[in-house]
């Protein structure tokens, strides 16, 4: 301005620099130093670090990298704050700064104030109605310590000169670090409780991991001072919740979520399972609408199902659990399998919450009720629950599913507490059999070791690999499942494998719908396919690579077999032995004329595709079943209803009709099944299509 006035300023213009800026509001924060007060946590820094490594950190990295590093290089805490509204700092000083006190206590504070009285500096001592040693809400809500009246609190120097408060108060952190003492009014109340550890260290704590900074280091600074302790054992520092495209969440964005909406929507158990079934606590969520709707769909309405399909069939044969229970041993195979896969989750998913991996936990209840319980155990014993009698083997397969809704609605009490506890009480509603009214009243269930077999959880998994494999061929090839198939073979990689294989070998063949299974034991059967695993070879040998690639391109039948079973296969390349791995190479298997073959690792499984005339009238005879079905759901007829069944003369279709006549009238409950040239009653008539063909199909219940 004096140069401009003075007409000698020869150049003016503006300069752009970088300058911080608000993150909430985008506006530019002006810095300048201040006076403040500061802890010095530097004299406690070693300890803190030593003491550090004995919290179990969620996840590890950041305790020992971001929570560890910052410790490693703390600087002092800067406890002053310049506001109106926290804790004022106690520390009265005289005007030239060289006398100063830390008042510790209110009664401190009131017998300070006394003296000032005594010495005139102040009329009447502000705290003259506290009681000294009365710990009661009554005496302590008779005063207030915020800024407005301490500061007119004016003490007395050793000296005789007056002190007053300093200006500034105390960093907000520093109440929350002090949370562990300060709830039990420590240290003039419950000091037993805290200096023998009866309330703290805490078990966990759980915050965003932006408080590694805040809470997390004043929780720890100040029990490292105080009481040379941590103040929790566990912590599980929570990431940050974005939106479905990464974003953090904001309402300047636009893109923040209205979790009260959402939660009117779809609950809170189907947005606190997808949450904690969708990403580690520790890690960024992408938060999407559409991931919580599967969860209803996907867990919550599987569990619903399968309850429903319970709760159908209980109350028709009037099961409550009043026999006694029939012991494992008595059970079918399939109960005992599914009763296995049970404690073994059970025993995992309480490893997971002991652990602190509640993620773990949820997909582990997941995977179980979808994959195991329902499109394994139901599906298989649907028929058990709905045909025969009220014999042992049906109140077997009622107590196994009754006791399986029971446990995961335990297990899952934690993640999802409304609909489990609703679940609980709907299974008890039918039996009576628990007691408690609540599922959060029961104890966590106890591990039954005794039921637990690891080689019936092995030979099950290979019958759900194999019949996977097979619905996945059947479908690359459009063949429907209703459709029956002759053969699949399987090689046989060791005497375990082929008695696995045989003790599921029916199950297997019914899921599939296939007549034979046989093993392979010819080599050379089956042509094997193998080439080099480039993304898993490349970061391992480098520059070895391409003549490691060459000489496994040479490989035959004797190295695969290696490779699959586990055995050194071990090659030469530049006068260095590399011992390859399964991982190293990729096998496949090439289809033969009339047959589809799939791999899956070792496991390898080729399906007879050609269907005979025999196959293809039992094909036709499982459509009519399913449309007749379909027809006595429709009309509304109960589970138990008989029927009886005509069906119009169909020259493509009679032979199949006639050649399985008992099976169709089985499965459809059909006293009698009769074909007929034409129908007197289109009120009752229903078009079905069958394998192409134009079935009119008339059904009525007896």
């Amino acid at each position: 301005i004096a140069l401009k006035e003075q007409n000698k300023a020869f150049k003016i213009e503006k300069y752009e620099h970088s300058y911080p800026h608000c993150w909430r509001t985008d506006k530019p924060i002006l810095y300048y130093p201040l006076d403040a007060w500061f802890v010095k946590t530097t004299a406690v820094k070693d300890r803190m670090v030593e003491l550090n490594k004995t919290i179990r950190w969620k996840p590890e990295s950041t305790g020992t990298g971001r929570f560890g590093n910052w410790l490693e290089n703390v600087n002092d805490w800067n406890l002053s704050r310049s506001r109106f509204w926290g804790i004022p700092i106690p520390i009265w000083r005289t005007e030239d700064g060289m006398e100063e006190t830390i008042i510790g206590s209110v009664e401190e504070l009131k017998n300070a104030c006394e003296q000032a009285v005594i010495k005139g500096f102040m009329k009447i001592n502000p705290l003259h109605e506290f009681n000294l040693g009365v710990m009661s809400d009554e005496n302590y809500h008779g005063f207030d310590l915020h800024k407005n009246y301490v500061d007119d609190m004016v003490l007395v120097s050793p000296s005789g000169k007056p002190m007053k408060r300093e200006a500034d108060l105390i960093d907000v952190w520093f109440d929350s670090g002090a949370m562990p003492y300060a709830q039990w009014h420590y240290p003039f109340e419950n000091r037993d409780m805290i200096d023998k550890n009866q309330s703290f260290p805490a078990d966990f704590i759980a915050e965003g991991v932006d408080q590694t900074r805040g809470w997390f280091y004043t929780l720890h600074a100040i029990s490292t001072m105080c009481f040379d302790s941590v103040a929790y054992k566990n912590v599980i520092s929570n990431g940050l919740v974005l939106d479905k495209n990464g974003q953090k969440m904001s309402k300047r964005l636009g893109n923040a979520v209205d979790p009260f909406v959402t939660l009117q929507k779809y609950g809170p158990d189907a947005t606190r399972w997808y949450m904690i079934s969708n990403a580690q606590p520790w890690d960024n969520l992408k938060f999407d609408l559409e991931g919580i709707a599967e969860v209803q769909r996907k867990f919550f309405g599987t569990i619903y199902n399968t309850y429903s399909f319970f709760a159908l069939y209980a109350n028709v044969d009037q099961f409550c659990y009043a026999e006694m229970e029939i012991p494992l041993e008595n059970r079918p195979e399939i109960d005992r399998w599914i009763l296995s896969k049970l404690n073994s989750l059970i025993k995992s998913v309480d490893a997971a919450y002991m652990d602190y991996e509640p993620t773990k936990a949820a997909r582990l209840i997941q995977e179980f009720v979808s994959d195991q319980l329902s499109n394994w155990y139901v599906r298989l014993c649907r028929r058990r629950f709905w045909k025969g009698e009220y014999s042992e083997d049906k109140i077997a397969a009622y107590q196994t599913l009754y006791t399986c809704l029971e446990k995961i609605a335990q297990i899952s009490a934690p993640i999802a507490p409304f609909f489990m506890d609703r679940l609980f009480f709907d299974l008890n509603s039918i039996t009576g059999k628990n007691h408690f009214e609540s599922v959060h009243l029961t104890d966590f269930p106890k591990i039954d070791e005794a039921a637990i077999n690891s080689e019936l959880e092995q030979r099950m998994e290979i019958a759900q690999k194999i019949s996977s494999m097979v619905l996945a061929l059947r479908k690359k090839e459009k063949i429907k499942v209703r459709q029956p198939l002759q053969k699949i073979m399987v090689p046989a990689m060791d005497k375990l494998f082929e008695q696995q294989l045989i003790a599921v070998k029916d199950l297997i063949l019914s899921e599939v719908n296939v007549k034979e299974l046989q093993f392979l034991k010819e080599e050379g059967v089956l042509v094997k396919k193998i080439k080099p695993n480039f993304k898993i070879l490349g970061p391992k040998y480098g520059t070895l690579m391409k003549e490691i690639a060459n000489s496994i391109a040479s490989f035959g039948q004797g190295e695969m077999n290696k490779l699959e079973t586990g055995e050194d296969c071990i090659i030469e390349i530049q006068s260095r032995k590399i011992n390859l791995l399964l991982e190293d190479v990729e096998i496949s298997t090439e289809d033969m004329p009339g047959w589809l073959v799939m791999s899956d690792g070792k496991l390898i499984v080729a399906l007879d595709i050609t269907i005979s005339n025999e196959l293809k009238e039992e094909g036709m005879a499982r459509d009519i079943v399913n449309k007749i079905q379909t027809l006595r759901k429709e009309r509304g007829f109960e589970v138990t209803d008989k029927i009886d069944v005509k069906i119009v003369q169909n020259d493509l279709a009679t032979g199949a009709i006639k050649n399985n006549l008992s099976y169709i009238c089985n499965e459809t409950l059909a006293r009698s099944l009769e074909i007929v040239d034409n129908l007197e009653t289109p009120q009752n008539l229903g078009t079905e299509i069958a394998e192409g063909l134009e079935l009119i199909i008339e059904i009525e219940k007896i």
